[in-house]
């Protein structure tokens, strides 16, 4: 099993609010994607590099109600109360190229292989049958891409570059083994918080303007 980090997920009530919320926060404007017929959802994304990105996700107004819950917990009464206060930095996810031995490899249930699509793109997709995010978000989401090249190939240069991903957690012997199993440890750094916190992300980036962060705070 071969994995590597492949994107990171900012949630948000839509994608207007998304967006402002990137350009303020970062100094850059993502590009338009797609929608997610399967899941009801839509998004933007911006380039990090030749396979890695960003994007902003949100349940798409026009879509049909889907007949799963949505990923990324968007369907979860507290993470859309926040979303509504603020975008926020949700997960992250890793691509394998063996998305059923990634699922099974850690200890908790991540879900299982279904097949997506978005345009042109093909991918396989780990989700929970309850859409939740993964240990809060701490634990990554797993992709497998069907098509070639990656889709970060064709999205426009930025400037942005991801420094650091961080994962907050007073679970800190438990997340790394989780993420031992998927081989994707050595992807963040995982520090110690104060029990009885809350898990939570914090993205570090290079941009046009200099070094800007992002949590999951909002």
């Amino acid at each position: 099993m071969i994995t590597s980090f492949d994107h990171l997920v900012i949630g948000a009530a839509d994608l207007r609010q998304g967006s402002d919320y990137v350009t303020s926060a970062l100094g850059v404007t993502f590009s338009a994607g797609g929608k997610h017929p399967r899941m009801g959802t839509h998004n933007l994304v911006g380039r990090l590099g030749d396979k890695s990105f960003i994007e902003i996700i949100a349940i798409d107004p026009e879509a049909q109600q889907p007949t799963q819950p949505r990923w990324f917990g968007l369907d979860d009464p507290y993470v859309r109360a926040g979303l509504e206060q603020s975008p926020r930095l949700l997960t992250w996810v890793v691509a394998c190229d063996d998305i059923t031995a990634a699922i099974d490899a850690p200890e908790i249930a991540f879900g299982y292989a279904q097949p997506l699509s978005r345009g042109e793109l093909r991918w396989y997709f780990g989700v929970p049958d309850d859409g939740r995010l993964l240990a809060g978000g701490i634990l990554p989401y797993v992709i497998s891409w069907q098509t070639e090249p990656h889709p970060a190939a064709a999205m426009a240069e930025i400037g942005l570059d991801l420094c650091v991903l961080r994962l907050h957690t007073p679970f800190v012997d438990w997340t790394a083994r989780q993420l031992e199993a998927l081989d994707a440890l050595e992807m963040v750094e995982v520090i110690e918080a104060p029990a009885p916190s809350s898990p939570w992300l914090e993205a570090v980036f290079a941009t046009p303007a200099g070094e800007r962060t992002l949590t999951s705070r909002g």
